[in-house]
């Protein structure tokens, strides 16, 4: 639109980027549904960890280049939703549920509708200042939540367990995973990892073998990822366990 004195209106294109970032993500995880339809499950799979790495980047720009908005935000989650909810559900049922006469696909739907509450509850909280303490999420994040629901996925493609021939638990599975990205469980956050300085040399070894495996076994790198968080969840909810038996046995009459 002109403004008052005659002059067009502009934006810098370095504003639009973040935005930019946020489609590519989007437009990934549209195209991984078309090649779920298209029943190739490893280029759909390859699509949506691909959102789910950039699903950051879009944040980190908006902040490095001051081209924050509440559009910039919106489109983010809207995003997420498909990505991260819509289009693994989908992949998940067509690759190993089609043959449960609709018992999966209930299934299915608790996980996609628990990722568009976890995303609603978030949007509401955006503003909340973060609690003290260390840094966590609550609830198992969208795009974390998304490579938890496709481990039955990874775990068939990297010829460990053929998933497809065990519907139920893969359907337990992924409603899950949506309980767990609804709950008020405190889960991990890369931001609260610190590294001593003295086992950095570690960190950067183990960076060498990942990037060894992601070009080798790639889809057991991405299963053994999974276990491992998984295991990291199993422990935070032993912790919160014993943190309500205490709480109990303090409170409870003498």
């Amino acid at each position: 639109m002109p403004r008052a004195d005659g002059e067009r209106d502009t934006l810098p294109f370095l504003q639009l980027l973040p935005s930019i970032v946020t489609l590519v993500g989007l437009c990934a995880s549209l195209t991984a549904i078309r090649f779920v339809f298209a029943e190739r499950f490893e280029l759909a799979a390859l699509l949506i960890i691909f959102a789910a790495l950039i699903d950051g980047v879009d944040g980190l720009l908006a902040r490095r280049l001051d081209a924050t908005s509440s559009f910039g935000a919106e489109l983010d989650s809207l995003s997420d939703f498909v990505n991260f909810g819509v289009a693994p559900g989908l992949l998940v049922y067509q690759f190993a549920l089609t043959d449960t006469r609709g018992f999966g696909w209930a299934f299915v739907l608790i996980y996609v509708i628990c990722c568009c509450l976890r995303l609603a509850r978030f949007n509401v909280n955006r503003d909340v200042p973060p609690a003290d303490g260390r840094a966590h999420f609550t609830g198992v994040p969208a795009p974390a939540g998304a490579m938890l629901g496709l481990l039955p996925v990874f775990l068939s493609l990297a010829e460990v367990v053929e998933m497809r021939d065990l519907p139920a638990l893969v359907a337990a599975w992924v409603g899950l995973v949506g309980i767990l990205m609804i709950s008020r469980l405190r889960t991990f956050s890369p931001k609260s990892l610190r590294i001593p300085r003295d086992k950095a040399i570690w960190v950067l070894i183990g960076a060498v073998a990942i990037i060894g495996l992601m070009f080798t076994r790639f889809w057991l790198l991405m299963a053994v990822a999974d276990a491992i968080y998984a295991a990291i969840l199993a422990a935070s909810v032993a912790r919160l366990r014993r943190r309500r038996t205490k709480d109990k046995e303090w409170t409870s009459p003498q």
